[in-house]
This record gives structure tokens, sequence and C-alpha cells, in this order.
């Protein structure tokens, strides 16, 4: 009897749409994006880039010294390159506009995968509550630079995310930046 053919060869193995908790400081800890003039162009950025198709953008928060975003990406595209995207284009725009040339962000980033509804929905929680739990603001809507501001365009969660099992443990999966 003949072995059937594997297809190992790696560019024939293709990862469908992830989705991903990312989390990204600037550098020094500084509160660069405390700033509106600052915090609009990040918002910029990234709307820019969603309008582009790189990912979908499922929640976010701008807060003074760090971002976090809930986004997903598809086969195409690794999550780490969304997030250069990201970076680089704030690097970028806050140099030619403003002058800024010190270093802007931290090296890497962290970065969660969601595997089920439940983990989206307490990262989309976190997220949001963000500011109220740093006594940025009383309450989540009043940010201006968050997802849960009334304001704010996002993306639905994506479809296949399906209902936790009943288990213990999380549907998050952690990887090294």
């Amino acid at each position: 009897m003949r072995i059937p053919t594997r297809h190992s060869n790696a560019s024939s193995v293709l990862a469908g749409d992830r989705t991903f908790f990312v989390t990204s400081s600037i550098a020094g800890k500084r509160n660069l994006l405390q700033s509106d003039r600052f915090a609009g162009i990040f918002l910029k950025i990234l709307y820019g880039y969603r309008a582009q198709e790189k990912f979908r953008l499922h929640e976010f928060v701008v807060m003074p010294d760090h971002f976090h975003v809930l986004l997903t990406v598809d086969c195409d595209l690794a999550v780490a390159r969304a997030v250069q995207f990201i970076k680089g284009g704030f690097a970028f725009r806050t140099g030619r506009e403003l002058g800024f040339m010190a270093p802007v962000w931290q090296k890497g980033f962290s970065w969660v995968r969601i595997l089920d509804a439940e983990a989206y929905q307490h990262v989309a929680e976190y997220i949001r509550n963000n500011p109220v739990a740093r006594r940025l603001v009383a309450e989540a809507a009043k940010f201006p630079h968050s997802s849960a501001n009334p304001a704010s365009d996002l993306d639905p969660p994506p479809q296949w995310l399906k209902p936790a099992p009943g288990r213990v443990a999380s549907g998050m999966a952690k990887a090294m930046p």
C-alpha cells in the first residue's frame, strides 16, 4: 500500500483569521499620548490602517503612556506586521508633523490570542474600563480616546468566536513578543 502524500510545505498551510489583544508602551513610559494632539494622530493612524483593511478593529484605548487594541488580522497578515503598521505609522507621522525624533516606542509589544467569546468579552471590558481603573475619568464613555466613547467606530466581534466550553481554563493563548 502506498503512503499518502502529505502537504507539509509551509506555504500550503494557511491560518484563518485571528483575534489578538495587543499592548505596547511609549519608550521610558513617558506620557506622550496624554495630549489630544498626539492621541489624535495615533487614532488617525489606527483608523487609517483599518480603512485600508490591514485589520479589523474591535476595541481600543489610548492611555497616556501605552495603548491596548483588540483586533483581528486575516491569514495574510501576522499580528507583528499589524502592530508595525500602527507603531511605525505613528512614529513616522509625529516625526514629520511635529518634529518629534526621540525613540517613541519601547521595543516589542505583548499580545494574547483570543480563542473564544468569553475571553473576547473579558478583554473588551478591560480595555473599555482601563481609563476608569487608572482614575482618568469616572465613566468609561467620557474618555475621548477609547472605544467606550460613543463616537468611536468599531468592527463587530468575529462570528467564528465560539462560546467558551464548560472548562476552567481561559480562552486566551499568550505568546512571547
